[in-house]
C-alpha cells in the first residue's frame, strides 16, 4: 500500500490534472455566467441585485464543504497516521479560506441594497465570520508548525473545534430570528427557488468547485515537490 503514497507516483498524476481542470472550469464558468447574468430573470423584489446570489451562495457552500472535508481528513489522518491526508487538508485550506472571504464580501455587497447596511451582527453572518477565523488559525498553524510533528495534533484540534460551527451556520436561520431568509433549497423537502434561478446557481457552484480543485492541485503539487526535494520516498 505504501507505494501508492510515494511522491513521484502521486505527482505523476496530479501534475497533469490542472490543465484539464482549468479547461473544464473555463467552460462551466462561461455557461454559468451566461445563465446568471443574462438568461436568469431579475427578482420581483430585489431586481438585478439578486444576481449577487450566484457568487455569494456557491462561495458559502464551497467554503463549508471544504472545511467539513478538512475536518474529516484530519481526523482520519490523525487516527490512522496517514500523513498524506494532512497534506491534502493543508492544500485544501487556502481555497476554502478564499471562498469564505468571498462569501462575506459578496454578502455585505448584497446586504446594502437589500437590508440598507453593509454589515449586521446577524447569526449567519457572524457564524461565517467565525468560520473565517478558524480557517485563518488553521493556515497560521500550518505556517508556524510546518516542520514540527505538533502540526498534526494542532490542525486536527482546530478543525474539530471549527466543525462545531458548521451546523450553526446551516441552521442559524431556523434557530434564531435573523435577517437572512430561511433556506430556499433543501434536499429533503421541496425547493422554493424557481428552476430559472436554481439552474444557474448549480452551474456556478460547479464552476467554483472546479476552481477550488484547481487551487488545491497547484498547492498540493507544490507540497509534493517540497517532499521530493527533501529526498523522502513516501509521505
Amino acid at each position: 500500500m505504501l507505494k501508492y503514497f510515494e511522491p513521484n507516483r502521486i505527482f505523476s498524476i496530479t501534475s497533469k490534472a490542472p490543465k484539464y481542470v482549468l479547461s473544464l472550469f473555463i467552460l462551466v464558468l462561461s455557461i454559468g455566467l451566461t445563465e446568471a447574468l443574462i438568461l436568469s430573470p431579475e427578482d420581483y423584489k430585489q431586481s438585478h441585485s439578486v444576481r449577487i446570489m450566484y457568487v455569494h451562495v456557491p462561495a458559502a457552500w464551497i467554503s463549508l464543504g471544504i472545511f467539513s472535508l478538512i475536518t474529516f481528513l484530519s481526523l482520519i489522518g490523525y487516527i490512522l497516521k496517514i500523513k498524506n491526508f494532512f497534506l491534502i487538508s493543508k492544500s485544501l485550506a487556502p481555497s476554502g479560506f478564499v471562498f469564505n472571504i468571498i462569501a462575506l464580501v459578496t454578502g455585505s455587497i448584497w446586504g446594502k441594497p437589500t437590508w440598507g447596511t453593509w454589515w449586521a451582527w446577524d447569526a449567519r453572518i457572524t457564524s461565517m465570520l467565525i468560520l473565517a477565523l478558524f480557517y485563518a488559525m488553521y493556515l497560521i498553524a500550518c505556517r508556524i508548525y510546518a516542520e514540527r510533528d505538533e502540526i498534526y495534533k494542532i490542525t486536527s484540534l482546530i478543525s474539530i473545534l471549527g466543525i462545531i460551527n458548521v451546523p450553526i451556520i446551516k441552521y442559524s436561520v431556523d434557530w434564531w430570528n435573523t435577517l437572512h431568509q430561511p433556506a430556499s433549497i433543501s434536499i429533503l423537502s421541496k425547493t422554493s427557488i424557481h428552476i430559472s434561478m436554481l439552474f444557474p446557481l448549480v452551474i456556478m457552484t460547479a464552476a467554483f468547485a472546479l476552481f477550488s480543485l484547481l487551487i488545491f492541485l497547484m498547492k498540493y503539487n507544490t507540497e509534493l515537490i517540497k517532499i521530493k526535494n527533501k529526498g523522502l520516498d513516501r509521505l
